[in-house]
């Protein structure tokens, strides 16, 4: 599962956050199934009339909805990206970092420690620090950012995305792109494969037309 089973959030509180932050992926759901209801049985089985046209509809439409609904529900269940083990800060060394009287004590402290566990990190804070994440208690690797939603780090992450109740990060990043693509393959697919049904419709020249 991606990063949406830890919450910040606890008890009956974290409950209806959890199931609220559900509500996005419903709806998508929901939308797909009714579009899929919408196309293959009212308009490939009930109004159109050629064989080889339904079938190629037919074909089409379920090769655009497969795809979509793979890289949609990859990017939805797909850890985006967990902190590696080696980057984690003991409780003595984050109360070393955390009880530092000076910014530049701190500095050199967290500077030492990225040096001896010899960690791969080049992004600094604006003060010129080493990054670090006092909730999750290790090294901020580069370009991994706290996900408030998600109560966690996340390596290399972009964003948090509700519609897919995940972060898009180091590991979905793909999965979300091709989500994102083939959405627009299947919109299309279906404006364009219905649009001659359409125009039938609003001018009144679909009646009697179908086979109910």
């Amino acid at each position: 599962m991606g990063c949406m089973d830890i919450s910040p959030y606890r008890g009956l509180c974290g409950f209806c956050v959890s199931v609220f932050k559900w509500l996005p992926v419903v709806v998508i759901s929901g939308i797909v199934s009714w579009s899929y209801y919408a196309y293959v049985v009212h308009l490939c089985i009930i109004t159109v009339e050629s064989d080889i046209e339904r079938v190629g509809l037919l074909v089409g439409y379920h090769v655009a909805v497969t795809l979509f609904l793979l890289s949609y529900w990859r990017t939805v269940w797909t850890r985006p990206g967990d902190i590696p083990k080696r980057f984690s800060l003991t409780a003595d060394e984050l109360d070393s970092v955390e009880g530092s009287e000076t910014d530049e004590q701190q500095r050199r402290m967290l500077e030492q420690i990225v040096i001896d566990k010899d960690l791969p990190v080049a992004m600094r804070t604006i003060q010129g620090a080493v990054r670090y994440c006092e909730k999750c208690a290790h090294i901020k690797p580069d370009r991994a950012h706290h996900c408030s939603v998600c109560g966690s780090c996340v390596l290399k992450m972009d964003h948090h995305c509700p519609w897919v109740n995940n972060c898009v990060a180091f590991n979905n990043y793909k999965f979300f792109i091709l989500f994102l693509f083939y959405g627009l393959i299947y919109c299309v697919f279906i404006a364009l494969s219905s649009l001659k049904y359409f125009l039938r419709f609003w001018t009144g020249s679909m009646d009697g037309h179908g086979r109910i």
